[in-house]
């Protein structure tokens, strides 16, 4: 899949950064772009990673508002690529291999759900993705890729084109009835992922008219060299509707919905427990949640606070402060060392809503780094 990078790597002593742009999808008023671009651009060698940022861009590069073009969600995903169709052994025998293999993070969700190292929505401008020093999330190690594989990353991306849509909240929560998917559903699927696939069309008000815009996801890396002296960092990613039956079989539904409440208290409160295996160090944590939401806390065993991340709102009209809109989630960078996770210690994440209106496919995710050892 060819990508176009914008810029050569940029070197500030050890730092390193570089500038991709996706693949060009077209948007046209209420309708959904849901891609996955395999073996994107992504750089080279045994790194790590410091952070990952992005932002939805129209062909001249200037960014798109999230009230013409709502970012849903993007994810860069981890994959072996196998070298050779097939193997041939000795006698002449040919070995068939999996050619894809997934490498996903090493949160507790089930099979492909939610495996990605990166990955957020609307919040994307006005969240910090960076891993504290001397952390990093390590990408590129020979050792972790088994033979004749290769490392690769594909990108998934959902872009939803909120130009004249005659339902706001409706269109962006991909309500069926808004939607003319012809997905089967299961029975009471009111909304969600299923209802908004790929080239779907949410409903647009009678006799709006726009022209399709051509976009492409902008994404910048910034990386260093892999020495000694980087401390590697795990990606977790948590997922409220986790219905863990034991301790190795877990069932992220990653969406759920919310019924509207009567009455003077409008937020919901949804909880979800998992046992952490392996524990270790907190050096960055942030929430993830779709608008309605009202912030997310993570807590330990004993109830002790780990991370609570807040949304903030746009109020204006202009990109990264569009109005009804997530354009920032609030981040956790502990002091070294001061928070840490016991080996199968059981989290508690909670999650709330505002709940005076009903929503549909809402998520409530927490993303965690957790180092296992500190720094010498």
């Amino acid at each position: 899949m060819l990508m176009l990078q914008l810029s050569t790597v940029y070197s500030d002593n050890q730092w390193k950064s570089a500038t991709f742009l996706s693949p060009k999808f077209e948007l046209g008023p209420g309708s959904v772009a849901r891609k996955e671009y395999l073996d994107i651009q992504f750089p080279k060698g045994h790194i790590s990673i410091k952070s990952v940022e992005a932002e939805v861009v129209c062909e001249s590069g200037n960014p798109i508002p999230l009230d013409e073009a709502y970012l849903d969600h993007w994810s860069i995903i981890k994959y072996d690529e196998h070298k050779y169709k097939t193997e041939v052994s000795e006698g002449g025998r040919v070995n068939q291999q999996p050619s894809f293999i997934l490498s996903r993070n090493s949160g507790p969700c089930n099979d492909e759900i939610l495996p990605q190292f990166w990955g957020l929505g609307s919040e994307t401008r006005g969240t910090s993705t960076n891993v504290p020093d001397p952390f990093g999330i390590e990408a590129g190690n020979p050792n972790q890729v088994p033979y004749p594989y290769e490392e690769k990353w594909k990108l998934d991306i959902m872009v939803i084109d909120m130009r004249g849509v005659a339902d706001r909240v409706g269109c962006m929560e991909c309500r069926c009835d808004l939607y003319n998917g012809t997905k089967d559903l299961k029975p009471g699927y009111k909304g969600g992922s299923l209802c908004c696939q790929d080239n779907t069309q949410c409903k647009v008000k009678c006799g709006f008219v726009a022209p399709r815009k051509t976009l492409q996801l902008k994404y910048t890396v910034r990386w260093v060299d892999w020495d000694q002296f980087q401390v590697p960092a795990k990606v977790y990613i948590l997922d409220v509707t986790d219905n863990v039956e034991t301790s190795e079989k877990h069932n992220c539904q990653v969406e759920y919905d919310i019924e509207a409440k009567v009455g003077s208290s409008y937020s919901d409160i949804k909880k979800g427990s998992f046992s952490m295996a392996t524990g270790g160090f907190v050096v960055y944590a942030v929430a993830h949640q779709h608008s309605g939401g009202l912030g997310s806390t993570l807590y330990g065993q004993d109830g002790r606070i780990l991370c609570t991340s807040t949304p903030k709102y746009g109020t204006g009209k202009e990109v990264g402060n569009e109005e009804g809109y997530i354009v920032g989630m609030s981040t956790c960078y502990p002091q070294l060392g001061s928070i840490k996770i016991n080996n199968g210690e059981i989290l508690t994440l909670q999650s709330n809503y505002n709940s005076s209106i009903s929503h549909t496919g809402v998520v409530a995710h927490f993303y965690v780094l957790v180092a296992e050892q500190l720094p010498h």
